[in-house]
């Protein structure tokens, strides 16, 4: 009677199992707002543990159910201050996403091609592929296990799963070779990462620290990310959210080269 109860919760699980694709598909479906307005601290630390602070201003706005346009404003400190970024973020299979960077001391906005976007966004431990989502239909997925993170509120189960790209071209344009990404169970958010860079023995560690609910939307508050190589710690970038403001009004012109030579 035991051996049969064990095989219909067997049966009945692997049934009702979710693939590693479908868990991403809920992930890149969770509702994040149609726009978002912010203020992001950018702490790097380098390997003499050596920190520098860096003030910023950020502006995200769904223009329709296939793009997302992007802008940051760096206000402190004076060496980085007026450089800006902009993105445009293409859901569409068929089209690259667009990348320009101002930079105010040449006073030239310089576009970024896509053999750079695995460089470091403004020399932290983010590349520039990271600053834009991917495209599910670039990755092979597999669901490699259940497991929790234990936070100071308890233990949040999560999906573990393992992202392969699909070709080369992936691999050189984000710069990773594998990753293996942390899912929350609650809220299909992405919590935690490991990410295996094409140059050996580099590892990046990916970790949500803090997460707020606002507006009936979770938010990251607090996000790490850590290169490794083997047990050395070679950087790290933390990233703080603060002044959140969701679904308000933002200009499209916002989200324009014209704009972020301007600046705020």
């Amino acid at each position: 009677m035991k051996k049969l109860l064990s095989l219909i919760l067997f049966l009945s699980f692997s049934v009702n199992a979710l693939t590693g694709l479908e868990i991403m598909q809920k992930v890149d479906a969770r509702d994040d707002g149609n726009s978002i307005v912010s203020t992001l601290q950018m702490i790097l630390i380098d390997k003499h543990k050596k920190k520098r602070i860096r003030q910023m201003r950020t502006f995200s706005k769904d223009i329709n159910e296939n793009t997302e346009h992007k802008s940051i404003f760096f206000l402190s400190p004076s060496d980085v201050k007026n450089t800006a970024f902009l993105t445009f973020d293409y859901s569409d299979d068929d089209k690259d996403d667009d990348q320009w960077m101002y930079l105010p001391a040449l006073k030239k906005t310089k576009r970024i091609p896509a053999s750079d976007k695995d460089g470091a966004f403004m020399g932290s431990d983010f590349s520039y592929a990271d600053m834009t989502d991917k495209n599910l239909d670039d990755y092979h997925f597999k669901l490699l296990k259940e497991s929790a993170i234990k936070r100071k509120d308890g233990k949040n189960p999560v999906w573990v799963i393992q992202s392969l790209p699909r070709n080369k071209a992936v691999i050189d344009e984000t710069g990773y070779t594998k990753s293996i990404l942390y899912i929350r169970k609650d809220n299909h958010m992405l919590v935690r990462a490991k990410f295996y860079l094409k140059k050996a023995s580099r590892v990046k560690y990916m970790d949500v620290r803090k997460i707020k609910k606002i507006d009936d939307i979770w938010i990251a508050t607090q996000t790490t990310m850590t290169t490794k190589s083997g047990k050395k710690t070679l950087h790290k970038t933390i990233l703080n959210n603060r002044d959140i403001k969701i679904n308000i009004a933002i200009d499209d012109e916002m989200f324009s080269v014209r704009r972020i030579e301007k600046g705020l």
